[in-house]
């Protein structure tokens, strides 16, 4: 009988990481695809679609899953006591998101893409150093001699990893005082977002379903408030196809995820996936879009490689 429950236990333990690695993989993949299906919604080169009512159907999507959830496997939860000291704090975690997504938009009229797809990698080195200042989870020289590789990687890919044959190989980057000042904003609001989320879903001894429904009910709130304010030209629905509903449902989804892995892991582990992502992220340009990897491309796959060999002990 002891055998049997110890077989049980390690039958459980596979499964539990099975499903594990396979949602960090999902995660990956779907971060590694928002840019190529942003590419497949353009008409004539232009997005047509307004990101503020994409971001509040993302945000309704995430909402209405995780009532699901909760009303599905939570169930036996419903009665649990939940005062407004449990409601509040995911307020300011959606208001800090809500900001970062508007303060995006803003920073393009200061930068170039290519500038901002690079200085946006400093929120990997913000993450980890509020990580470990308010979690007090205090990271050895190897491990952030791991996480700048992560930043190398990042920047390397971002600087040229794919080159489209037809167009000139050199990049320019253009950002004025204003744009640098908005960046940093930018890195700090991110890594303080994730690491206070983290902070509450942990702390908190609710289910992550019923906290999500939190989160999700101020984000939904902030977001149209955000949409209504843009005083948009367009109706809510406008260019809207089906690669936009693939868009919204992805991104909900990876959300989701995300929240699963600030809760039971950490956002370093969120930083990882992001950075493997493009290796997506190439795969699918490559594909579809006949671009080219160069060498900056293999000099990120080896950064990320040795990133997640010295942080992990991967061998």
């Amino acid at each position: 009988m002891v055998m049997f429950g110890n077989g049980t236990d390690s039958a459980n333990w596979v499964l539990r990481k099975g499903l594990w690695g396979l949602m960090l993989v999902l995660s990956v993949v779907i971060y590694g695809s928002h840019a190529p299906l942003l590419t497949q919604c353009k008409v004539d080169g232009v997005i047509p679609f307004s990101s503020a009512s994409v971001v509040v159907l993302v945000e309704l999507t995430k909402l209405l899953f995780s009532l699901l959830f909760l009303l599905t496997w939570d169930r036996d939860l419903l009665g649990v006591a939940v005062s407004w000291r449990h409601v509040a704090p995911f307020a300011l975690s959606a208001l800090l998101y809500a900001a970062n997504n508007n303060l995006v938009v803003h920073m393009q009229l200061f930068m170039d893409p290519s500038t901002y797809q690079v200085l946006s990698n400093l929120k990997i080195v913000s993450t980890a150093l509020l990580y470990s200042l308010f979690l007090r989870q205090r990271l050895s020289v190897r491990r952030w001699l791991a996480l700048f590789l992560l930043v190398a990687a990042e920047v390397s890919y971002s600087c040229g990893g794919l080159q489209d044959p037809g167009s000139p190989s050199k990049m320019q980057l253009h950002v004025t005082p204003v744009g640098l000042l908005l960046i940093s904003v930018y890195c700090l609001i991110s890594g303080l977002s994730a690491v206070y989320t983290e902070a509450i879903l942990k702390t908190q001894a609710l289910p992550l379903s019923l906290q999500n429904l939190f989160l999700y009910f101020f984000g939904v709130l902030l977001n149209l408030i955000g949409y209504f304010w843009s005083n948009p030209e367009n109706g809510f629905l406008d260019g809207f196809s089906s690669w936009v509903l693939v868009i919204v449902v992805s991104q909900a989804l990876n959300g989701l995820i995300m929240s699963v892995v600030m809760k039971h892991s950490n956002n370093i582990t969120r930083l990882f996936v992001i950075s493997c992502s493009i290796l997506v992220n190439a795969l699918l340009s490559v594909t579809f879009f006949n671009l080219q990897l160069t060498l900056l491309f293999f000099v990120a796959v080896l950064c990320i490689g040795l990133a997640v060999h010295l942080y992990y002990r991967v061998t």
